[in-house]
């Protein structure tokens, strides 16, 4: 499925889901009656989301117009216009929290990416989401990852291998479960393994592991770990890694940092949407 694929997805989901068999509360205004609508922000934030948003509104109302004073990606202060939009009033009374509740929780993972990738800055290492994302919405807070700034890790289980502690011990060891990925992975599928030690490390780069996940190692670790793959492998930072740790664990020299807070401690941005007549 294409990104607009899954918008429209995401979005039909979520109309049904607001609106079922009718909105009882939109039915009081006069039918075909017409109206003129402001979002602005309540929050400083990173813009992510305007197809989610325009999806929801279009879908109910194909004629009505959006003007967008911003673009995904843009940073905007509070009490900021995002956009205007003219159309039927029923539908755009409908629209609205659907249309609301994606901009609002896209743009907080673009912000929050951000201030990660902010922090970050000086350093090579790039900033990395996970899969701990909301159920139905991976494609969607992705998205708003690379719109933050910050990168994707695999999409799923089927675009991607990360061979964690329980996949080690199911197989027989690292030797063993590199072997068997080498051997059953196609090919140009990323191929990662985590390990939690310098021994696993070690066994790991004999093994043939180019990427590398170095799981809740300390920072004088993961600057050994640095100096030891020598460039043999990419590594990979992860653990329980906070904002506030971003600098010093960048400054370790590793390749990447993961971060499941991307999409999974986030805070709503506060948005607010104002009817008027014309």
């Amino acid at each position: 499925m294409s990104l607009i694929s899954h918008i429209r997805a995401n979005v039909q989901a979520a109309l049904e889901e607001d609106i079922g068999n009718g909105d009882l509360t939109a039915q009081l205004i006069p039918e075909g009656s017409k109206a003129h609508a402001t979002v602005i922000t309540r929050d400083e934030a990173v813009v992510c989301g305007v197809l989610w948003f325009e999806e929801c509104f279009k879908t109910l109302d194909p004629d009505c117009h959006i003007d967008w004073k911003v673009k995904d990606g843009d940073r905007v202060k509070a009490r900021q216009t995002l956009c205007e939009i003219r159309g039927d009033a029923r539908a755009m009374l409908s629209a609205e929290r659907p249309a609301l509740n994606f901009l609002q929780s896209l743009s907080a993972v673009a912000t929050m990416t951000r201030r990660y990738v902010d922090a970050a800055q000086g350093h090579k290492a790039k900033i990395m989401d996970t899969r701990k994302t909301l159920p139905g919405l991976r494609h969607a807070q992705k998205y708003a990852v690379t719109v933050g700034g910050g990168h994707n890790q695999r999409m799923g289980l089927f675009d991607g291998v990360l061979i964690k502690e329980n996949h080690i011990a199911a197989a027989g060891g690292i030797e063993k479960v590199m072997e068997l990925a080498f051997r059953l992975t196609p090919p140009q599928t990323p191929i990662q393994i985590e390990v939690e030690n310098m021994a696993e490390l070690d066994e790991a780069l004999r093994a043939g592991a180019r990427l590398i996940m170095l799981d809740n190692f300390s920072l004088a670790d993961m600057e050994l770990a640095v100096k030891h793959a020598s460039a043999r492998a990419e590594l990979e930072a992860s653990g329980g890694i906070t904002l506030e740790d971003i600098p010093l664990v960048a400054a370790t020299g590793v390749d990447r940092i993961s971060i499941g807070a991307l999409t999974k401690d986030i805070e709503a941005v506060d948005l607010s949407m104002r009817i008027t007549l014309p």
